[in-house]
């Protein structure tokens, strides 16, 4: 399940399975550091569309996972385009969203089945339009930006105290003492613990404490500094701001403060908050040291083709005077992908070591023509383009017309 050896001349055991591979490209299995797949599934239904707990403007009690449908149908589409790792995240219609799940892109009836051993939970958070056009919508807070400050300040107020009654203990840990014995749990800011476990504050601590990632989505240059400046008020890391169309405006504070910059290639101007983006905003981002930039989709249709949105990328940049080697452009799909997720360490480069995420493609994955011939997952064959009984269909699609051999998917 593990990359062995990499390079020329490779002595393998006689036994073992040998791909010819001539005239192809190999890379690292593609990750996703932003899709809803899963909560948001295909066909678009509001019977299974829970990706968003539109209840209140913080609800870091909620989790993505127990809302993930497996047999999505767009997990085998994103399959098909190199995916094998990828982060299903809440929506954005709140302050807080609820916590994210790193998935391996594997077939599956449950999602415990998929879940990325060991890594960790990631934290959705929102600001600008969103939240305010929700919530203010609602004629309750927040209705303005200052409203939505105002509201993470008080979540993580509250986070704050909780550790504070538990002597600082990181909420994954017995706690020494249990913040809710020491009074009627009117600590909490909203009033909504009763007393009891509050599971939005035990998420709120686990950001403070650096055990569950940071992600933003954050689109105007002025709220990325300002969450930038949250995050020191209360201690906690931000892992990656996500969509950042004006990302390239700070694009040194980010690679200063080693935050990632998860952003689409060309998406722009379908909101006021969205109409100052550029298309060379990636190759920007990219350039100082210590960058991290990267490619990601927000969409069901975008994930089977990310690597051809970074090839737009390299093609914008290359208009504005900046050429970009594929083997960099590569790292905006899998290694800087992975740091912003957590698992560096385990997948995201071809390392001996390393988790064998391997995607064997019939040409560069930067021409219009690519195609993903074969996706490795731990080593297992789980996509041949070749081999249908290597296509995996989700239980949805059978008896559908689409999801018989040779039918079009």
């Amino acid at each position: 399940g593990r990359i062995a050896a990499v390079g020329p001349g490779l002595q393998a055991p006689a036994d073992a399975r040998v791909v010819d591979a001539t005239g192809k490209w190999i890379t690292p299995g593609i990750i996703d550091v932003h899709s809803h797949l899963g909560v948001y599934p295909s066909p678009g239904m509001k019977a299974h569309s829970d990706g968003n707990e539109m209840t209140a403007p913080v609800t870091a009690n909620v989790w993505a996972e127990h809302s993930v449908w497996p047999q999505d149908p767009g997990f085998a589409a994103a399959l098909a385009g190199g995916i094998t790792t990828l982060q299903v995240l809440p929506g954005s219609a709140n302050l807080v969203g609820g916590r994210g799940v790193t998935l391996r892109n594997v077939p599956a009836t449950t999602y415990q089945a998929m879940k990325f051993p060991g890594a960790p939970w990631g934290l959705k958070m929102a600001c600008g339009e969103n939240p305010k056009r929700v919530y203010g919508g609602k004629g309750t807070a927040p209705s303005t930006r200052m409203g939505n400050v105002a509201g993470y300040r008080a979540a993580f107020i509250d986070a704050s105290e909780y550790l504070r009654k538990n002597g600082g203990g990181k909420p994954k840990d017995p706690p020494k003492r249990r913040w809710w014995q020491s009074g009627s749990g009117s600590e909490d800011s909203s009033g909504d613990a009763g007393g009891k476990r509050d599971l939005k504050l035990d998420t709120l601590a686990g950001a403070i404490n650096g055990d569950i990632l940071v992600h933003i989505h954050c689109y105007r240059a002025d709220e990325i500094t300002t969450m930038i400046d949250l995050a020191k008020e209360f201690g906690f890391t931000i892992s990656a701001f996500h969509h950042g169309v004006e990302a390239y405006k700070v694009a040194d504070r980010l690679a200063q403060e080693g935050i990632c910059g998860a952003l689409w290639a060309d998406w722009w101007g379908f909101k006021m908050e969205a109409f100052d983006g550029i298309q060379e905003n990636i190759a920007l981002v990219d350039r100082p040291a210590n960058s991290c930039a990267i490619v990601h989709s927000d969409s069901e249709e975008g994930i089977q083709r990310l690597n051809q949105e970074a090839a737009k990328v390299i093609a914008n940049a290359r208009r504005a005077g900046i050429e970009i080697p594929p083997e960099r452009a590569i790292r905006w799909l899998t290694a800087n992908a992975a740091r912003a997720l957590g698992v560096a360490d385990r997948t995201g480069s071809l390392e001996p070591g390393k988790l064998a995420d391997v995607v064997v493609w019939n040409r560069s994955p930067f021409s219009s023509y690519a195609q993903a011939e074969q996706v490795y997952i731990d080593g297992a064959r789980v996509f041949d383009r070749n081999d249908p009984s290597r296509q995996p269909r989700s239980d949805f699609l059978l008896g559908q017309p689409a999801a018989a051999p040779g039918g079009v998917l």
